[in-house]
């Protein structure tokens, strides 16, 4: 089993883990603004309580997104400044793959679409198929309407509560997060697949081009005008 860092910081909540063996060590708490300031010391104490130094790691995995702008942006620094400084390959991961990670491993939700809140009226999604092994899209921006899931699919995520009579039916609705011990259970087999980084090649993974709606987009979501 190989030493890992996880992290993920996309969302509102924050999430380390590190795996040294068969011990896990996992901090779950708040994110948002205050995850730039408080990551790298959780870091620096669940290395503490593994007995790991960072240049002992075998790899750093991170959420890449898509997701929060300011989150991902931090996630990434701080991945590329300890592996830059700690000579540690990176594993940038997609946030709604750990998403898809979680209801499986929780719900035992084998076809999954995957959703995050992307705000501005929108989320991202994308599909996972345990059953093939295999991400079936990309992850993608839409409407809550313009979500599909397939018959026999389950959605996973976190936009339920804003968007849940705006959804489609699904064989189960499932509230996850991408966790940073989804990121270390996906991490093996995308470490024996040669999925790491060096840590200058390691980019957050945005989707959306834009962090705020005009006003007159504004204005047409609360008219009901999406055109």
């Amino acid at each position: 089993m190989p030493k890992l860092l996880a992290f993920d910081t996309s969302t509102e909540h924050l999430s380390v883990a590190v795996r040294n063996g068969d011990a896990l060590h996992v901090h779950t708490g708040a994110g948002g603004a205050q995850a730039s300031t408080t990551l790298i010391p959780l870091i620096q104490q669940l290395l503490a309580e593994a007995g790991l130094t960072l240049r002992q790691l075998d790899a750093i995995a991170f959420g890449r997104g898509p997701g929060s702008f300011t989150g991902l942006r931090t996630a990434c620094s701080v991945a590329q400044g300890l592996g830059f400084g700690a000579g540690v390959r990176l594993l940038p991961i997609d946030t709604l793959q750990a998403v898809a990670e979680e209801a499986r491993e929780r719900f035992g939700a084998r076809r999954v679409v995957a959703l995050l809140d992307a705000r501005m009226d929108q989320v991202y999604a994308a599909d996972y198929d345990f059953d093939a092994d295999e991400s079936v899209s990309e992850p993608r921006l839409l409407a809550p309407e313009e979500v599909q899931v397939p018959e026999g699919w389950a959605l996973a995520g976190n936009a339920f509560q804003a968007y849940g009579d705006r959804l489609p039916a699904a064989a189960g609705r499932h509230e996850a997060l991408p966790t940073a011990a989804a990121l270390l259970r996906l991490a093996p087999a995308m470490i024996a697949a040669a999925r790491t980084v060096a840590p200058a090649d390691a980019w957050p993974l945005y989707v959306r081009d834009k962090v705020a709606q005009t006003t007159e987009e504004r204005m047409r979501i609360r008219s009901g005008t999406t055109t």
